[in-house]
């Protein structure tokens, strides 16, 4: 049986109340704040039943404004890169702010991730909306987004839906940081995870983080991660840049399939995902500095990871070879997301 409370959380800097949602099960708990409608935090068993949060975050609301990433939030209009901060719909240019070196980044520089959505409890999960209107971020048409978060047992599912007066691109997706150490006893690194992701190919990046346009296959590269991979710092260190920043190019059946697994090595937790989406931004904290977060915990370059399921980057940008980003009057965008969370014994203590 799942449980829904409503709490407050803290004041947004206009003075509005910030609502936390509590959605609690057997096996997990999962908080929800409605600014930006962001997972504060994430509690799930280990192998021994000791429950422990695995996602980044803050205690209060001055956190989020003065040190988050991205923390747990939906980002949006567009999420991830869009180059140079232009693109092209049905022969009109429009231009976005800049905010990521010569790029827009996760809908510009008031994002979905600093909105202050409408949020009401449902059965399992919380429901937020958010208006969108025209012009917002230089985005054209008026969108109406809804992003419920449901739990049942162990799953926590996501589901996305957004419609349009006016054509525009559209890249909705959560931007939570996990590290399934947990809280109490953070890793500083994430070398004690494993990882496999379903991708036979990745889409390469320039300096900037931004896709260059190529579909490259996996095969015989450190971005084959088709079988369970340890991320050990030397593995990161030699990825360009540091570590992943990446897309992972998903099946493209129209259907919910599962394509990434995720492990900790000691303590047994794992996690499962799936998704309609055709890809994944795997990253792993690169530009993370020591902010310091809950339970006091300073998050360090690559003590955590993001699983942003989504459209490929820079798809607007590319039409004729990325997946269709272009949402139109009359359709519905659906994305759906899920994670489950188990654990396996180790032989490690």
């Amino acid at each position: 049986m799942t449980s829904v409370e409503c709490d407050k959380f803290g004041v947004s800097k206009e003075g509005e109340e910030i609502k936390l949602f509590t959605i609690s099960s057997e096996n997990c708990a999962v908080g929800i704040i409605n600014y930006g409608a962001i997972i504060a935090f994430l509690r799930v068993p280990d192998n021994t039943g000791k429950f422990d949060d695995v996602v980044t975050g803050f205690e209060d609301m001055q956190g989020y404004y003065d040190k988050s990433r991205f923390f747990g939030c939906v980002v949006g209009r567009f999420g991830n890169r869009i180059g140079k901060g232009k693109f092209t719909v049905d022969e009109v240019e429009y231009t976005l702010p800049i905010n990521n070196g010569p790029n827009s980044l996760h809908g510009g520089l008031s994002g979905f991730d600093k909105k202050i959505w409408n949020a009401t409890a449902v059965d399992n999960g919380v429901k937020l909306s958010l208006v969108s209107p025209d012009g917002d971020e230089g985005y054209p048409g008026e969108l109406k987004l809804d992003v419920t978060y449901i739990l049942e047992d162990s799953k926590l599912s996501i589901e996305y839906k957004a419609i349009t007066n006016k054509a525009t691109p559209i890249n909705i997706t959560n931007h939570s940081y996990f590290n399934l150490s947990g809280h109490k006893y953070w890793d500083e690194n994430l070398s004690n995870h494993e990882i496999s992701i379903t991708a036979d190919s990745y889409l390469p990046a320039d300096g900037n983080c931004l896709v260059t346009g190529e579909v490259r296959n996996v095969g015989d590269s450190k971005f084959d991660l088709r079988k369970p991979t340890k991320l050990s710092e030397e593995l990161l260190e030699s990825v360009p840049g540091g570590g992943f920043d990446h897309t992972f190019c998903l099946p493209q059946n129209n259907k919910t399939n599962e394509v990434i697994r995720l492990r900790h090595l000691v303590n047994g937790r794992q996690m499962v995902v799936e998704t309609n989406a055709p890809g994944v931004q795997f990253y792993t904290s690169n530009f993370l500095s020591g902010q310091e977060g809950k339970q006091n915990v300073k998050y360090l370059r690559h003590s955590a990871l993001c699983l942003e399921t989504q459209n490929w980057p820079d798809a607007i940008n590319h039409v004729d070879t990325f997946p269709n980003c272009v949402l139109r009057p009359g359709e519905e965008y659906n994305h759906q997301t899920s994670f489950t969370f188990s654990y396996v014994r180790t032989n490690q203590n």
